[in-house]
């Protein structure tokens, strides 16, 4: 497969769609292959796609590496997901990180150790 991006249209590279199904991907939310899933079907970028996401990847990341528009990734992660090819979990966000004094007693007693 060579570098230069697609010469397809983006309606063509997701087969008409032209919205995501399911819950919306952020930039963040990390991507990871399901192991032993049917890939029979799949287009080629797809098959790119679930490549790359046999380790966590962002949606970011997976656009980037894949050379196409957020949108275009976002609807193929969608088709994979609604054919549990793929699993998609959102980042962390700062209310959900435990708070700093927690982690100081953390490293403190990994030091005691």
């Amino acid at each position: 497969m060579s570098d230069e991006p697609p010469l397809l249209r983006p309606f063509t590279l997701t087969r008409g769609r032209t919205r995501p199904t399911g819950p919306e991907f952020e930039l963040m939310t990390i991507i990871r292959a399901v192991p032993g899933a049917p890939l029979g079907g799949l287009t080629p970028e797809e098959l790119k796609i679930v490549r790359i996401c046999q380790s966590p990847a962002s949606v970011a990341d997976l656009a980037s590496d894949v050379r196409l528009s957020l949108n275009v990734v976002r609807i193929l992660l969608s088709g994979l997901r609604d054919r549990n090819i793929i699993t998609a979990r959102p980042q962390a966000t700062v209310a959900q990180l435990p708070e700093e004094r927690i982690l100081r007693e953390v490293i403190q007693g990994l030091r005691a150790l």
